[in-house]
């Protein structure tokens, strides 16, 4: 299917690796490893080897050498061939960002070559049940402790822990901190470290990867722990965000490319009283539509990721737009696509009611919509600030 996104020599090399590996595997591969509580570890090897995994990081350690915009050509083509990998936007990308651009040497040695190749994956410990949005509120702490730390709180609604070999944390700080202004630091947590424990919360969201609650009681961690520097860590993590909120447009973009795509086909061969139903335009123009509106979210997070790649100061504005356009023409799309297919849509075999719910989440995570649209508001469009 024709797109507005026309790619260099080079992104469109990387599209056709990814999708050589993902048709091998089939859309039917993740969804039932998700159904049955699986792994994709064949997948995630494979993509590694490939060097798929680390196409945004530096070569020195493993990478790619590329950037965002090389990122975003491999997470939307996973999800256009109906595999949306959200440890994808978690470990080689957010994690491995902040380590790039803010770990130390020694940090950068021992974990970044491992996220490139897919041995090692890394979980990203932010929320908290009473600071979702606000991460200047976070209450986990971290008080030195001779020359580490010890480190109390809980984090809720974390992803692929169980499948991680570290959290990287997002504490405050206790020692740099004032009852005026929380500071944080940023900690790589190996997962075996005593005191941390974790509990999954059952969710509807059909993926391998799993959502849980982290406890740390009393985790003791040394100075090769920290990210980055002590009290620094709100605007260290940035280097993490910005990119999850480009990633996730690139997701629900393949999203919505794989489900307009399966809607199309569906219409043009399923017929009623011996016309392709896709004929009449009360399902030919919402498809129509669901296109203009993705390829639309495609170029907003094309032009975001070019952002990140030159460090420019509009790259937040970018990455906000970019994730609310993305997510909303995913979902749209998706729902066209099911009532497009009737009642098959809610069969499994078709491959599109297991998506509703990661669709679903990206309205709502990494950030809502109503903090995307606070977020415009204020700073893009210069209106009071409202919280």
């Amino acid at each position: 299917m024709a797109g507005l996104i026309i790619d260099s020599d080079e992104h469109r090399a990387i599209r056709d690796s990814v999708r050589g590996i993902a048709q091998r595997f089939g859309p039917q591969y993740f969804t039932e490893q998700s159904r049955n509580g699986g792994s994709i570890d064949e997948l995630w090897t494979e993509l590694g080897e490939a060097g798929l995994l680390g196409v945004h990081l530096p070569e020195q350690y493993g990478g790619g050498g590329g950037g965002m915009a090389e990122a975003v050509v491999v997470v939307e083509e996973l999800a256009a061939n109906g595999m949306p990998l959200l440890i994808w936007v978690i470990s080689p990308a957010i994690c491995g960002s902040v380590l790039a651009a803010h770990g130390s040497e020694e940090l950068k040695q021992t974990w970044l070559p491992s996220l490139a190749d897919g041995s090692k994956k890394m979980a990203f410990g932010l929320t908290e049940p009473d600071a979702g949005s606000n991460s200047h509120q976070v209450s986990t702490t971290a008080r030195r402790d001779g020359d580490g730390w010890v480190i109390s709180g809980q984090k809720y609604y974390i992803s692929a822990l169980d499948q991680s070999d570290a959290l990287l944390l997002i504490s405050r700080d206790a020692e740099k901190s004032t009852p005026d202004k929380k500071a944080l630091s940023i900690f790589v947590i190996p997962k075996d470290t005593p005191g941390l424990t974790y509990q999954e919360i059952p969710t509807a969201i059909v993926s391998t990867d799993k959502q849980f609650t982290v406890y740390l009681d009393d985790v003791r961690v040394g100075p090769e722990a920290l990210v980055g520097e002590a009290g620094k860590g709100l605007r260290q993590v940035f280097s993490g965000l910005n990119p999850e909120r480009i990633l996730v447009g690139a997701l629900s973009g393949g999203i919505g490319r794989y489900a307009i795509e399966k809607a199309s086909e569906y219409a043009r061969q399923r017929q009623v009283w011996s016309t392709p139903i896709g004929a009449h335009q009360g399902l030919a123009h919402p498809l129509a539509e669901c296109h203009i509106n993705v390829e639309l979210s495609r170029l907003a997070t094309a032009h975001a990721a070019v952002l990140a790649d030159e460090d420019s100061a509009t790259v937040g504005e970018a990455a906000n737009i970019a994730k609310f356009a993305a997510s909303e023409a995913a979902l749209k799309s998706l729902d066209q696509a099911i009532q497009t297919h009737g009642g098959n849509g809610l069969a499994l075999e078709y491959g599109l009611a297991e998506l509703w719910f990661v669709a679903r989440l990206m309205r709502t995570a990494p950030v809502s919509r109503e903090m995307v649209l606070n977020f415009i508001a204020q700073t893009s469009l210069d209106l009071p600030r409202s919280y």
